[in-house]
């Protein structure tokens, strides 16, 4: 389906479509009549879109609500990091429930509607940007919104880690803003999240992993997804966390991790993994939090037993490229991105 171009200016992506007036001419949309009909329907306060639209999808319900956008606002938190490449978040929470799109209006006063989550919080007009037709706060500005907002600690985590997942925002960078916005809505949240925060979680659930490896295991926060090696510069393998203090590791088990190949390399490493004394916990999905953090707690005390010496590092050698921050990241060219971060989306 082709997107809806209504006003110039506004751009869009392939597959999208963007709602449009009444005409009554029934040129740039439907008529009062053809309105009523069974070929269009309702999707906002004035705004109509054909009645086979697939409005289930997170880019379209963003296209959707962009349409009642007041001058000088835009589309904030999750739906304006999900709009810059921030795929992790589908506007959903962790009960599955669909989620609002959050728009900042600022002082103008528009119609509450269902699917919107209105905010009359202010906003930098330099923080706002028009990215393929709409309007779209910083990213930055976007993370601190969720974080903010939040229901629980844990959530404000994964908001940050997957926006940093796609390199939207660094810690420095969030951590800077938060310190700025006192007085602001749900800022103690998101500064009591920043210690739990890294760069470089791959998943939702690896950062819901961490936070419980943290708050209610108590152990220090671990390293993410940052690659172990041999002692001759060999790569053993790269766990989800990884304590390279007490040599614990951890893994988040996903539903691909099923299928007979993906299984048979999982029991390979942790094979791998085990020649070199490093004690690994796994965690599935439906696994109930008390149930890993035990099993942690048993790692870390196997660990504390041993008293062989380490046959790994995780000082990476010369050759090797790193990848475990943002701003290493940012710095790749296109084409060592796509050979390096590829093994990223498992």
């Amino acid at each position: 389906m082709v997107l809806v171009v209504v006003d110039e200016g506004r751009a869009g992506r392939p597959g999208l479509v963007m709602p449009v007036r009444l005409d009554p001419r029934g040129v740039t949309g439907p008529t009062r009549g053809e309105a009523r009909g069974k070929r269009w329907r309702r999707s906002s306060h004035g705004f109509y879109l054909p009645a086979d639209v697939d409005s289930s999808h997170p880019e379209q319900r963003i296209v959707e609500a962009s349409v009642v956008v007041p001058t000088g606002g835009a589309i904030t938190g999750w739906g304006a990091l999900r709009w810059q490449g921030a795929t992790w978040l589908s506007g959903t929470n962790s009960s599955g429930q669909v989620l609002p799109v959050p728009i900042l209006i600022s002082t103008h006063d528009i119609r509450p509607q269902p699917g919107l989550l209105l905010s009359g919080e202010g906003c930098a007009a330099d923080l706002i940007s028009r990215v393929d037709g709409v309007a779209v706060t910083h990213p930055a500005w976007s993370t601190a919104f969720v974080m903010r907002y939040a229901r629980t600690l844990e959530e404000a985590v994964v908001a940050f880690e997957m926006a940093a997942f796609a390199d939207l925002v660094s810690y420095d960078e969030i951590a800077a803003l938060v310190a700025e916005q006192a007085g602001w809505y749900g800022v103690p949240r998101a500064r009591n999240a920043l210690p739990f925060c890294g760069e470089n979680s791959w998943s939702p659930m690896e950062s819901v992993m961490k936070v419980l490896w943290m708050q209610h295991g108590g152990f220090r926060m671990p390293l993410q997804n940052r690659p172990v090696f041999d002692l001759a510069g060999r790569l053993i393998g790269t766990p989800d966390l990884f304590d390279p203090i007490a040599g614990v590791a951890a893994e988040y088990n996903g539903a691909h991790h099923l299928q007979r190949d993906q299984y048979v390399a999982d029991v390979n490493r942790a094979a791998i993994f085990r020649d070199h004394h490093i004690e690994v916990v796994e965690r599935s999905a439906g696994d109930r939090r008390e149930d890993f953090v035990q099993r942690l707690a048993a790692a870390y005390r196997r660990a504390g037993r041993r008293r062989t010496s380490r046959t790994w590092t995780i000082d990476a050698p010369s050759w090797w490229t790193p990848t475990v921050t943002v701003s290493q990241r940012r710095s790749l060219s296109p084409a060592d991105r796509e050979r390096l971060l590829k093994n990223r989306m498992r």
